[in-house]
């Protein structure tokens, strides 16, 4: 995922001292408007600002701590959202360029077996397509107004599969805004080395499900959906596990109950919601969602008791004036039975990922 602004790069190096000394990342891909800026002149209040502070940049070359460059010619990427597969935690990014904004791949894919965030996450490897090359797991056609990239937005095992829910995008619009062909699931049956997209398993591109968050619960897996772009509003649905492939067989959560009909899907989350992540936090004995808010650049998190709701007013989990041009915000599959929060955080000015963490003092045991 790109900037819609065609700024020079030098002109978008961020503006925290903390940041300053940052690598940077490749040009917008070959010239093309994408995905918003979030860096308003003057960000309103409008919630309860969090404690968060920065871990380390987990991409790009030094000074991140992965040196993805020198290792897996990784320069620049973004996303990085994750799930687990046995003991290994996948991490799935997004648009992915070398140096010179050269040999774009749509996706890529990292393996970690870390388990202490503080310092940050360290990779063991990345799904590979020759040695020291991260490889394009679902590819596109890299064709505008017919399929310009294949970007994951979840993934989730259940048993020895591995699904990635994807979107298509054809084309990148105004700010914040892209049409989507479609969007569906691939399946993996070999820990992630190939990909299947599966014909059948397709939401049209006008779907309130052209991005997710996934999340398995009490032997179902619920889904977060929002459409394509920044700009929609949460719907909720769920599926048995092994139905997963059978969108028709879903479930919706009506406002009150479940539906067999997705015109039913109540909306749970208002406009204005950008790339999303929900999990269970033990520690605060809550359901956690962070999105992006766009228009406001800010990252917001908002809880719940249960699943399906209702939830808080949303918290700051972070602000645009501190971190320009940030977005999706991933919370990770563990590390959640502490007061800490960690969260993968997308910058555009170096176009690299970032872990971060934070905490809601107001609900401390």
């Amino acid at each position: 995922m790109r900037p819609t602004h065609k700024l020079s790069m030098r002109n978008r190096i961020l503006a925290a001292p903390a940041m300053a000394a940052l690598a940077l990342g490749p040009e917008p891909l070959h010239g093309q408007d994408a995905t918003p800026l979030a860096t308003p002149g003057a960000t309103p209040v409008t919630g309860e600002d969090l404690p968060t502070e920065q871990v380390a940049m987990l991409t790009g070359p030094e000074p991140s701590i992965n040196n993805t460059w020198e290792q897996w010619e990784v320069y620049g990427t973004d996303l990085g959202s994750s799930f687990m597969f046995g003991d290994e935690m996948y991490i799935v990014f997004g648009d992915t360029f070398a140096a010179g904004n050269s040999d774009w791949r749509s996706n890529v894919l990292a393996v970690s077996t870390d388990e202490d965030p503080t310092d940050g996450i360290t990779f063991d490897r990345m799904i590979t397509d020759r040695e020291g090359h991260a490889k394009e797991i679902l590819p596109s056609k890299k064709v505008d107004f017919d399929e310009m990239t294949v970007i994951p937005t979840y993934g989730i095992a259940v048993g020895d599969r591995m699904f990635l829910h994807y979107m298509s995008v054809s084309h990148w619009g105004p700010p914040g805004r892209w049409d989507l062909g479609h969007s569906g699931w691939a399946y993996s049956d070999d820990a992630g080395e190939t990909w299947t997209k599966d014909p059948d398993a397709q939401w049209p591109g006008d779907s309130n499900f052209g991005q997710v968050a996934l999340e398995e619960h009490e032997g179902r897996i619920y889904i977060w959906g929002i459409p394509g772009g920044r700009y929609g509003g949460v719907r909720l649905a769920r599926s048995m596990p092994e139905a997963l492939l059978d969108i028709g067989s879903y479930e919706y959560w009506d406002g009150s109950g479940w539906s067999n009909d997705p015109a039913d899907a109540a909306e749970v989350i208002p406009p204005n919601v950008g790339e999303l992540s929900v999990r269970w936090i033990s520690f605060y004995n809550r359901w956690i969602m962070m999105y992006l808010n766009d228009p406001m650049g800010l990252i917001e998190l908002r809880v719940a008791e249960e699943i399906t709701g209702p939830w808080s007013e949303p918290y700051i989990a972070a602000r645009a004036t501190e971190y320009p041009a940030l977005y999706a915000p991933f919370q990770f599959p563990k590390w959640n039975d502490t007061e800490d929060i960690y969260f993968n955080m997308s910058l555009f000015g170096p176009y690299q990922v970032f872990l971060l963490r934070t905490r809601i003092p107001d609900l401390m045991p």
